[in-house]
């Protein structure tokens, strides 16, 4: 097994509305990988189906070596999960949330579960009902961490939440995750958050994966490019298709360029003779921005936006 999580030819519709189309992707195992993309880009129906809570129209996944529509108690077992809107017990206590969960587990890490409560200052005693959103967030974490798990998935976890418990969150999650080896899937709009966790990405759009590489390859290639025209200079009418976003105003011209590198370079100065050329690296919200803006799918009745 080579893969945590792989799809092939991944299809979903909602009666008329295609949310997923044709999605081929690759989580590698030990690793974090990233899928992001605007709202209505597919991310919750392809978690959905990946953990077989719908099937595909068409086409298949494979989650730790199992089909996903064959998943079971036991892979289950395997797979921690926490979401956005997760709905916990909320009269229960944190000790009793570990207690209830504990016997669904057969790898259930009590001392780990120890570790964890004191990483997130947990009280055991603690009513969840009494919890800010983030603690209860905390102990969503903890219930899914404490079994060990080969696979955690997280859609859209630090949604909404303060900087210090997301800080709290995201290192503790780096810092498990590197010691413990696990593979996860992470769906999330806190680009600055992802940046930080994530060792590979794929930015889905209209359903269709656009983007899937090494988050270093990937920030390396892009670039904000900014150009001073020369007195007299004109724009060239053609222009590479890796130039993303590109506008003029006045003798200033920007535009992204999605290659970066040598010969990317050489074709800069060849289109602008003369030229102050500067390029700065971009942030991965920045990246996320030009994706979006230049890979948004055509308004066509069955393409879900």
């Amino acid at each position: 097994m080579d893969y945590a999580i792989e799809t092939d030819g991944l299809t979903c519709r909602y009666r008329r509305t295609l949310a997923v189309d044709g999605l081929t992707m690759r989580v590698p195992l030990g690793g974090i990988y990233a899928l992001i993309g605007p709202n209505g880009a597919g991310k919750t129906t392809t978690l959905s189906t990946i953990l077989n809570l719908r099937e595909p129209d068409r086409g298949s996944a494979r989650v730790l070596g199992c089909e996903s529509r064959r998943l079971g108690p036991a892979d289950f077992a395997r797979i921690g999960y926490v979401s956005e809107g997760q709905q916990l017990p909320e009269h229960l206590t944190v000790a009793e949330l570990e207690a209830y969960c504990r016997p669904f587990y057969p790898t259930w890490d009590a001392a780990f579960a120890g570790e964890l409560r004191a990483r997130f200052d947990l009280d055991p005693a603690r009513r969840l009902r009494t919890l800010s959103r983030g603690t209860r967030l905390k102990a969503a974490f903890l219930v899914a961490l404490a079994p060990r798990p080969s696979l955690l998935v997280l859609d859209e976890p630090f949604s909404g939440l303060d900087p210090v418990v997301r800080d709290d969150l995201t290192t503790g999650l780096l810092s498990l995750a590197d010691r413990d080896g696990w593979s996860v899937l992470l769906t999330s709009h806190e680009m600055d958050d992802v940046e930080r966790l994530a060792d590979h990405v794929g930015f889905l759009n209209g359903g269709r994966l656009v983007v899937e590489e090494p988050m270093q390859t990937l920030l390396a290639r892009f670039r904000r490019v900014e150009v001073a025209l020369a007195d007299g200079a004109a724009v060239p009418a053609q222009r590479p298709s890796s130039w993303l976003g590109f506008a003029v105003e006045g003798r200033a011209v920007r535009y992204v360029e999605s290659q970066a590198g040598p010969a990317a370079e050489a074709a800069w100065h060849a289109a602008f003779p003369g030229a102050t050329i500067e390029a700065s690296q971009m942030s991965l919200r920045e990246v996320f921005v030009a994706l979006t803006r230049s890979t948004a799918p055509a308004a066509v009745p069955g393409r879900s936006r």
